[in-house]
């Protein structure tokens, strides 16, 4: 068995207001310059403001969020389809045994001060992320080693194919400059842009690296603002921002010289289910482990067939979206065998009766043995649209002779009750470890991965072969194949691990005269991913349309 240590982070949950149907009116004298080189954009509800500044060591770029450092460069970045190409990197190999890998890079890079990037900064940069107590998982790497001027050599502890990803997101920090205390709030690094201010609370400006050995960016500036959703909505309507990402609640509303723009990013929603009974074991913490009924494959089944994901996908969510049923659908490992079909009510009904749960008193809820067909599902009481989705599938489950009761709650408070009742989760994750972690058998810890405690040990065993692949294709193969091997699997079709529901979309309004080019496939957190593709159009050229 392959074991890390995983750091768990949960979502920022923002309030969602009231959905509106109106449309609101842009102020005329806009404070964004139309045509302008200059791209003014909010980032709070992802990237964020950086607590501990502008540092990839500890978190900045990687970590619970993915997304574009934009000051640092890193070994591989995203191409417009979603594959991994290289950036720093000029080619890469992985030993045979899967524990050593050899990353060989570019000889014509300079930090923003001037000095040359060399294989030693890379090496120190991830030998100083694992001692960095951060949200970065390093857990598995003993140590990078410059072998010369343009090569690293990587030694993990055991082999894994996701490693791949850390490679992919961590920005490299330059040796001779680089403090922990202070680096953050002054970096230096070697990316497309390089940093200039930052007022804390407010907005950081970063300007063009005109020393970039890359593809240059159209925009000259950019300035990011830390503003909450709401009041980024406000600077629409103000016209005080090119791009902002907007609430669920929002997305029939339009503003005059602004477009509406849906970034899938397979943000999966679903209910995770308690797989073991209830025997009375405690976890780690003492919180109470296994349920009854959602122990029950047949309530599981059910839940799966019977639930109308499409009316979840245009009542909850205004279409903005797709329908979701293994977490991964919309990702390169997913396994569109391990899918179902839904919404047959009549089939749902059959299986629970061929299970036994049958309603004998009349009171529209099954029973088995003396046992309700009834449990318990906790949301985060500060999502609305969790809440929503939540109320909605409770309804539906009344239709099976299922009863779901809703509990509202904080974060502490849905640990502490994962493992015997059923949660609204998502699951949004691009790193294949991440896949590993949420479905491999485990003790219950108290994080928020696994939270069923799935215990299958061919699904285990396809999980430790996907992690130990040398191939990446390999590796896909077995992470498809733990969804479902046409016998067993994680997904619907196997062991119906969770009620997987629909996949919400990213929504930013944008102003009309920027081309944001290809956006990344399933990256739309990473609004900036592919800033080198932005660029103004003529506002002149969208009147004479």
């Amino acid at each position: 068995m392959v074991a890390f240590v995983f750091m768990s982070t949960g979502e920022p949950d923002n309030p969602i207001s009231q959905v509106s149907d109106e449309s609101v009116s842009g102020d005329s004298d806009k404070l964004v310059s139309q045509g302008s080189d200059e791209l003014v954009v909010n980032v709070n509800s992802h990237t964020g403001e950086p607590k501990t500044g502008f540092d990839p060591l500890l978190g900045w770029g990687c970590g619970h969020v993915n997304f574009e450092p934009l000051i640092q460069s890193t070994l591989f970045k995203s191409a417009d389809d979603g594959s991994i190409i290289n950036d720093l990197a000029t080619n890469y190999s992985v030993s045979e045994d899967g524990k050593t890998w050899t990353v060989h890079i570019r000889d014509d890079v300079r930090f923003t001060d001037g000095e040359n990037l060399t294989a030693e900064d890379v090496a120190f940069t991830f030998n100083t992320a694992i001692e960095s107590n951060s949200e970065l998982d390093m857990s598995n790497l003993e140590k990078a080693t410059a072998t010369n001027n343009t090569a690293v050599e990587f030694q993990l502890k055991e082999p894994q194919s996701s490693f791949i990803w850390r490679l992919r997101y961590v920005g490299i920090v330059p040796e001779h400059v680089y403090k922990k205390e202070t680096y953050g709030s002054n970096p230096i690094g070697s990316g497309p842009y390089k940093f200039v201010q930052w007022d804390k609370g407010q907005q950081a400006i970063l300007e063009l690296n005109e020393d970039y050995y890359g593809e240059k960016p159209y925009f000259k500036k950019i300035t990011m603002l830390f503003l909450d959703k709401d009041t980024a909505f406000a600077a629409v309507k103000s016209g005080d921002v090119d791009v902002a990402e907007i609430e669920i609640s929002h997305a029939n509303q339009t503003v005059e010289g602004y477009k509406l723009v849906s970034l899938p990013a397979a943000r999966a929603q679903g209910l995770s289910f308690p797989m073991q009974n209830n025997t009375g074991q405690k976890s780690l913490q003492g919180d109470p482990i296994g349920n009854n009924v959602t122990a029950d494959i047949a309530i599981r089944k059910a839940l799966n067939v019977g639930i109308d994901r499409k009316a979840l996908l245009e009542g909850v969510i205004y279409g903005k979206g797709a329908v979701e049923y293994t977490g991964v659908d919309q990702r390169d490992f997913g396994n569109p065998e391990a899918k179902i079909n839904d919404s047959n009510l009549e089939e749902a009904r059959e299986i629970l009766e061929n299970a036994g749960w049958k309603d004998t008193d009349g009171d529209g809820i099954r029973e088995k043995d003396g046992t309700k067909a009834e449990f318990k599902l906790y949301y985060s009481a500060s999502d609305q649209t969790r809440q929503a989705l939540s109320v909605a599938v409770s309804e539906q489950a009344r239709k099976l002779g299922i009863k779901i009761d809703l509990v509202g709650a904080s974060w502490d408070e849905i640990y502490a009750n994962q493992y015997s009742s059923a949660v609204l989760y998502a699951y949004s994750s691009i790193d294949t470890f991440n896949l590993y972690l949420q479905y491999h058998s485990k003790v219950a810890d108290d994080t928020y991965k696994n939270p069923g405690l799935y215990n299958n040990s061919v699904v285990d065993g396809y999980l430790e072969a996907a992690l130990r692949s040398t191939d990446q294709d390999q590796a896909t193969k077995y992470w498809q194949l733990a969804a479902y091997d046409g016998n067993t699997g994680f997904g619907p079709a196997g062991d119906t691990t969770w009620l997987w529901l629909v996949t919400i979309d990213y929504l930013y309004m944008v102003d009309e005269t920027l081309d944001m080019g290809t956006p990344q496939r399933n990256a739309g957190a990473d609004v900036l991913g592919n800033i080198y593709e932005w660029k103004r159009i003529d506002a002149a050229s969208l009147t004479s349309k």
